[in-house]
């Protein structure tokens, strides 16, 4: 049987002794001309491999370095474990577990450890940093002292200098970010301008692609927070997410683009018409009453005197209500699927009545009636029909009083007649 054949399999270790047993075989050829592995003598370190003028040129122990390219792993004297594949890569490197490739690529790393460039000048400049990853050409090419980056595409973080625990994913990516820390960008020209902004997270083509200098933002979606240049603490999910947003804080819009300079401010939806979460019907909760305007803003009614202006007695305004007519009615199956009985008022006979007491639709058309209004006038009437009960009872009161008073005159008068009457006869019995 033939001594090749014997060696054949699938396991990592048989494969290793196919090999030898393959170099064993009578008539083997060797490869013309020989490889470069096992670089200088047997003193200088094991299973290192250099091919290119002054690769491993300094080499003295390190080992299992692999130099290919001009002045590729010039500088290694007891580094281990590093990889240089391209002229000039990791040419000034003493470092341990540096994988640089592509021309350039980590040639003014000196004592980083633990760096992968992949990629011409990508990390060029990185000089003692650690854990970088770049890919891409000119990827990280500006960092020099910065630890865990991460950058992928072309000019992905090329300017960052000193700004640590960056993630940038695609096509100049934090392009400009020079010192900030802790930002992830995914998508092409996602954070493109950033400059000293950190902890931001943008995701999604140009998203967040304006900001410089604000911080904590997150964007998701294709050109999310596009136009956000200092704005700190917004929040953007979904495409042209948050666009109108360029300096205000503490915003978050979902599937809206929110309005250019506002802070504080919660937008959801756009061209919706209906609204539907869970967990609100059925719950039992006190609290406010919660109103909605025309412009769809959420709010609860307020009733402290310094929201109010021009504030007057009611008098006779609330009068209209008295005209109004009360339905009894069940709502078509598209807005109560169980038809139950309701009561209240119909908006364009109210509107006949009172305009003020109608809410209108976009097309300014009667959609509602303002119920909390018309309490507030019945209210009104009701005090202006307890005022009159109360002097009513004041007056029967006043009466009952004077009645009693003539009563009391009255007995007395009698009382009087009858002693008058009485006197002549005492007066005769004496005689």
């Amino acid at each position: 049987m033939n001594p090749l054949i014997q060696c054949k399999t699938t396991s990592p270790l048989l494969i290793t002794l196919a090999l030898l047993c393959f170099g064993l075989l009578p008539g083997a050829q060797a490869v013309d001309p020989a490889p470069d592995g096992g670089y200088g003598p047997p003193a200088y370190g094991a299973g290192n491999t250099a091919e290119g003028e002054n690769s491993l040129l300094e080499l003295t122990s390190g080992t299992y370095n692999t130099a290919v390219g001009w002045s590729s792993l010039e500088s290694v004297t007891t580094g281990s474990l590093n990889t240089g594949v391209g002229a000039g890569t990791l040419a000034l490197d003493t470092a341990d577990r540096n994988t640089a490739i592509g021309a350039g690529a980590l040639l003014s790393n000196t004592t980083g450890p633990t760096n992968t460039a992949t990629g011409a000048i990508s990390l060029y400049s990185n000089t003692t940093g650690e854990s970088n990853t770049a890919t891409g050409a000119y990827a990280l090419a500006s960092n020099t002292t910065a630890d865990f980056n991460t950058a992928t595409g072309a000019s992905a973080l090329t300017n960052n200098t000193t700004g640590r625990i960056n993630t940038a994913i695609g096509a100049n990516t934090l392009l400009t970010s020079t010192t900030a820390d802790l930002n992830t960008a995914i998508g092409g020209e996602a954070m493109r301008y950033n400059t000293t902004g950190g902890e931001n997270t943008g995701v999604g083509f140009q998203a967040l692609v304006n900001t410089s200098s604000g911080s904590a933002n997150t964007a998701v979606g294709r050109t999310a927070l596009i136009h956000n240049t200092t704005g700190n603490h917004n929040i953007a999910l979904g495409y042209a997410a948050g666009n109108n947003l360029n300096t205000g804080d503490n915003n978050i819009d979902i599937g809206s683009a929110g309005v250019g300079g506002e802070s504080n401010t919660i937008r959801i939806g756009s061209p919706q018409t209906r609204t539907f979460i869970k967990g609100i019907s059925g719950v039992a909760l006190a609290g406010a009453t919660v109103v909605v305007n025309a412009a769809g803003q959420l709010g609860v009614a307020a009733s402290s005197a310094h929201f109010k202006h021009e504030i007057r007695p009611m008098d006779k305004e609330s009068e209209a209500i008295l005209a109004l007519k009360p339905v009894s009615f069940c709502y078509d199956q598209d807005i109560d699927e169980q038809g139950l009985a309701q009561f209240g008022l119909v908006a364009e006979e109210v509107e006949k009545v009172n305009p003020d007491l109608v809410v209108r639709d976009t097309e300014g058309k009667p959609y509602s009636v303002r119920y909390d209004q018309v309490n507030a006038m019945l209210l009104n009437e009701f005090l202006k029909e307890h005022r009159k009960v109360q002097e009513l009872e004041a007056n029967a009161v006043h009466q009952q009083k004077q009645i009693q008073a003539l009563t009391a005159g009255l007995e007395k008068v009698s009382a009087q007649l009858e002693l008058s009457k009485a006197a002549p006869q005492i007066v005769g019995n004496n005689q």
